[in-house]
């Protein structure tokens, strides 16, 4: 930390001193002295040359005041600088509806009372008069069915059967109904839980041959059930908990679990059909009709050792030096979306060239969405490509404070263009009527922001290399593939679905920071991608890699059949297996 000083004598741990920075100079200043100091420079040179450094001196004297209240947060500070994160048009711009200067509202509603009924409805609300029933007390909004990981008991009435008289009006039989009482109750236990089987001992007083009892069937041969691996690996991949905090969960429940020993269970995991399943996701992700690439910084020590040594990363491109987490999700009609994981030297476009170089060569190139950045082409494979309308949304976003007319009229416009995207998916339309849907109500919402977009540069109102000028020709430089939505079926808006399963290497970095090593790294690849495949497919990421471990043979043989949206068919005619794990 800047400022504080260390003794000359003290060494960190590796044994070399370390370079102490310069401490910085306090400077004591009074407000009205710069005031009395600008004035004399504004009547040298002007007020319009002093004007931005009043500006900047009350921006400091109101962010120092801030910093020594004591009811001043770094939350609050940092959304005072930077703004709220939320990109929604209403928290950027406010309510803007009654500002709209587009050309048409193109709110045509699909159900013509709909309006009328929600105002009724938020009515009654407000008057108190609700017409929604109170639920009893202890009946929540998720319902008993929803609990399918439970174990259910049937229980059956203690002293009633089917066939007996009713006991109120003694005339009637009772009979039983088809929808059954539900009671749910839950408890907790620790992610690793265990069993400790004390085996009888005897000896002979004579020879002294001992004799030790067998332990029962269920104990199973190994020591770590298939069970413990999909655990840790869900853990870890999945929700990003590092291994130093399931080690210290499970030594206070009284069961210990070495960090080490963790990474040696989900590494050796990695044999037992989680590796053949990865590669079938693979293969099947290059045969999508949609693709989405991006990618991530990320810090694996052993590669970054090798920079400290000057050493190259790759022997194709001795300069490169970054090293990133690539997402790619795959699209097809007929099975949920595939989602891989690639973490190393190579960019998000050299890892998809890497996928689609498994494609059928009979099929066509598949449609790519992605961001403007010339990293995410995969080389000399052809592609559909289109670009995220969020990205170039977002870069009107960055510079409301500056021009807030002009990125007010922007996002109003894109409005109607997202408005659209989400009624074609509240009712289901196919592509192509999704298509005419965009082409009628989006189509001339953007052929007016493009002329708009023109007339801004051509006309010479914004300064081209102002930010709202670089906004305004980074939306026309890649206008073709940002509409692509108007000309293809099936095209998205934006990449905001790979943009999501990409937060799941993002959380293992900011909680973990780091791989140690490469083959960390292409381990922890495998379980994110079937653990976000698992999510996108609505499948119980831990029962799945369990399962793969257990039938570990049929998967190798026949992996299609094991994938998480069609494994339970196999499952239900496979008989279980014990793996073979020491």
């Amino acid at each position: 930390m800047a400022g504080v000083d260390r003794p000359a004598n003290l060494l960190p741990r590796h044994g070399r001193p370390e370079r102490m920075e310069p401490k910085p100079e306090i400077v004591e200043l009074n407000a009205h002295e710069l005031e009395s100091l600008l004035d004399q420079i504004a009547a040298q040179l002007g007020e319009p040359m002093v004007r931005p450094l009043r500006l900047l001196l009350a921006s400091y004297l109101t962010l120092m005041r801030m910093i020594e209240s004591k009811t001043a947060s770094i939350r609050r500070l940092r959304r005072l600088l930077f703004g709220a994160k939320t990109e929604r048009t209403s928290q950027v711009v406010g309510n803007g509806e009654t500002t709209d200067r587009s050309p048409d509202r193109l709110r045509e509603a699909p159900n013509p009372g709909a309006g009328e009924q929600a105002q009724g409805e938020s009515k009654d609300a407000s008057s108190g008069g609700s017409s929604r029933p109170r639920r009893r007390p202890g009946h929540g909004r998720i319902p008993a069915e929803a609990y399918t990981g439970c174990q259910q008991v049937l229980v059956h009435h203690g002293s009633l059967h089917p066939g007996d008289s009713c006991p109120d009006c003694r005339e009637g039989t009772l009979y039983r109904q088809n929808a059954w009482g539900q009671l749910v109750r839950l408890f907790g236990q620790p992610p690793i839980g265990g069993t400790r089987y004390q085996l009888e001992r005897l000896r002979c007083g004579l020879c002294g041959k001992p004799y030790t009892a067998e332990p029962p069937e269920d104990a199973g041969p190994a020591k770590y059930d298939p069970t413990v691996g999909s655990t840790i690996g869900v853990l870890r991949y999945g929700l990003g908990v590092p291994w130093k905090r399931i080690e210290y969960m499970q030594r206070c429940a009284g069961i210990p679990l070495p960090a080490s020993m963790q990474w040696e269970i989900v590494r050796d995991a990695i044999g037992y059909g989680l590796q053949d399943a990865y590669d079938q996701l693979a293969w099947i992700a290059a045969q999508g009709d949609l693709v989405y690439n991006d990618d991530t910084n990320m810090r694996v020590l052993e590669l970054g050792g090798r920079i400290k040594s000057q050493q190259p990363l790759r022997d194709d491109a001795p300069e490169r030096r970054g090293v990133f987490t690539t997402s790619i999700l795959s699209e097809a009609d007929g099975r949920p979306p595939v989602v891989l994981f690639f973490t190393g030297a190579h960019h998000a476009g050299e890892n998809l060239r890497k996928v689609l170089l498994r494609r059928n060569q009979g099929l066509p190139p598949p449609m790519q969405m992605c961001d403007a950045l010339a990293r995410n082409i995969p080389g000399e494979l052809k592609t559909l490509l289109g670009n995220c309308l969020t990205h170039a949304r977002r870069n009107f976003v960055d510079v409301y404070d500056a021009f807030p007319d002009e990125v007010q009229y922007v996002l109003l416009q894109l409005k109607h263009v997202y408005r659209a995207d989400s009624l074609a998916r509240l009712f289901g339309l196919s592509p192509e009527t999704r298509l005419e849907l965009h082409q009628r109500r989006s189509g001339p919402v953007m052929a007016k922001l493009h002329q708009w977009l023109k007339e801004r540069l051509d006309e010479r109102q914004v300064e081209p290399n102002s930010s709202l000028g670089k906004a305004i020709r980074y939306m026309l430089k890649h206008w073709e593939k940002l509409t692509l939505f108007l000309r293809v079926p099936g095209a998205p808006l934006d990449s905001n679905a790979v943009e999501r399963a990409l937060k799941l290497a993002i959380r293992h970095r900011r909680n973990s920071l780091f791989y140690k090593t490469v083959r960390g790294a292409a381990v922890g690849d495998i379980y994110m991608s079937l653990i976000s495949t698992c999510y996108l497919a609505q499948v119980d990421p831990f029962d799945y890699l369990t399962e793969l471990q257990r039938q570990a043979r049929q998967v190798k043989e026949n992996p299609a059949d094991w994938m998480p949206w069609n494994y339970r068919r196999q499952k239900a005619a496979s008989p279980p297996m014990a793996t073979a794990k020491a």
